[in-house]
């Protein structure tokens, strides 16, 4: 792909990383590699790769920090010994994850998102089919903007949004339940919030059974999603939505069955933060995310973004074992291509976007998804590309992006 710079010069790379982390991410890459060649070898031993993970981890986070903090030194001698335990036999084995076939690109689309940056959200998703040429879109519905009041439905957002993917042969994943994608990320009316705790199941699961029903008939909607990352904590989401997720998401997904058994449906996990194992379990496709540049705690105190420790292969070996574990496919439905800021997106500085997401780093994620060697990843940010090309003449990203998915 040939990249232009953004006017302002606001491009930043990863290739400006400190020698610290560079070195991190050189040790992490072997040591991904090596682990992941031998889980997706021996799929009965592919719960190394989580060990491994961790053990990596404690050496970083017990050795190296506490020391550049200049801490007093502790290890822990267990988590090295086994770490080099594991690893030294991993060493021998040889893999390769990067597809040998037809990948899929597609993005994720939130009418709110889009109302939130100041765009038209008929006229952002227009765009994104027929200017960006996008023929698979994840819809984000919003739960406290379909049913405003108990029983009461306004399905002229879904409805038009289901309607334009129909006429231009778009295939749709609608994510549906209570938990959706998009901060604050439960999108929950206000009445529910007064209602007794014992019948919140029931809404929930009626809201879903709603939704399912009604759009069970359309050409389009070609998988449902029920709930986003419904067992990781993040967003304002009520403390009781975790404690028993893993139980009402099965409900969710039995309630949606006894409706429509002709679609796949999706559960999805953080691709950085689980094994996927629950989602695994609970649905016919496991659906992850996959980050590169976030704003945490980490990298605020120490300097280091733990996210670029992450090879490919740390996503691919799990998702051979997925695949072999339990004869369910692996796909991505979110891939970070707009920036992961401290503040509100909208209120940061364009040169403090550019330091998460620019063309060069969209590339570079665009490589890195390659070489994982899933066979469809969605884009995440694709309203900030149109309000980046719109609103601040910097259509870079989404030019890079139309290409792509012309391929």
């Amino acid at each position: 792909m040939n990249i232009k710079k953004p006017p302002n010069e606001i491009v930043s790379s990863r290739s400006d990383m400190s020698s610290l982390n560079e070195v991190l991410l050189l040790t992490h890459t072997v040591y991904t590699q090596a682990v992941s060649t031998f889980a997706s070898y021996r799929v009965a031993s592919s719960h190394i790769i989580i060990i491994a993970k961790m053990h990596f981890y404690v050496i970083i986070l017990e050795i190296f920090l506490p020391m550049l903090k200049k801490k007093t030194f502790h290890f822990s001698l267990f988590g090295v010994i086994s770490s080099v335990f594991v690893a030294i036999p991993l060493f021998f084995w040889f893999h390769t994850s990067e597809a040998e076939y037809h990948t899929d690109w597609g993005v994720n689309f939130s009418a709110s998102q889009a109302e939130y940056l100041g765009l038209d959200a008929e006229e952002t998703y227009d765009a994104i089919i027929k200017e960006l040429g996008a023929k698979h879109i994840k819809i984000h519905t919003n739960w406290n903007a379909t049913e405003v009041q108990n029983n009461v439905y306004d399905f002229s957002t879904l409805d038009y949004q289901v309607a334009e993917a129909e006429k231009n042969d778009v295939e749709l994943i609608l994510v549906i339940g209570m938990k959706t994608g998009r901060w604050p990320e439960c999108h929950t009316p206000e009445w529910f919030l007064s209602i007794p705790p014992e019948e919140r199941d029931q809404e929930i699961i009626q809201y879903v059974r709603t939704l399912a029903f009604r759009y069970k008939d359309s050409k389009a909607v070609t998988y449902w999603q029920i709930e986003n990352e419904p067992f990781l904590e993040f967003g304002t989401c009520p403390d009781w939505y975790y404690e028993d997720s893993e139980r009402r998401v099965a409900k969710e997904i039995e309630a949606v069955r006894d409706i429509d058994r002709s679609r796949k449906i999706i559960v999805s996990e953080s691709g950085e933060l689980s094994d996927w194992t629950t989602a695994a379990e609970l649905a016919d496709i496991v659906g992850i995310t996959m980050y590169r540049s976030t704003y945490n705690s980490t990298e605020e105190t120490f300097g280091i973004n733990p996210y670029t420790f992450l090879a490919p292969q740390f996503y691919s070996a799990k998702a051979t074992y997925i695949q072999q574990r339990y004869n369910k496919p692996v796909i991505n439905i979110e891939l970070q291509a707009e920036p992961w800021t401290a503040k509100p997106l909208a209120e940061s500085k364009l040169e403090i976007q550019a330091q998460s997401m620019n063309p060069e780093l969209f590339v570079e994620n665009v490589d890195f998804a390659r070489q994982a060697g899933l066979s469809s990843y969605y884009f995440w940010g694709a309203e900030w590309w149109y309000w980046m090309k719109t609103k601040h003449n910097q259509p870079e990203i989404w030019d890079l992006a139309t290409s792509l998915i012309a391929e």
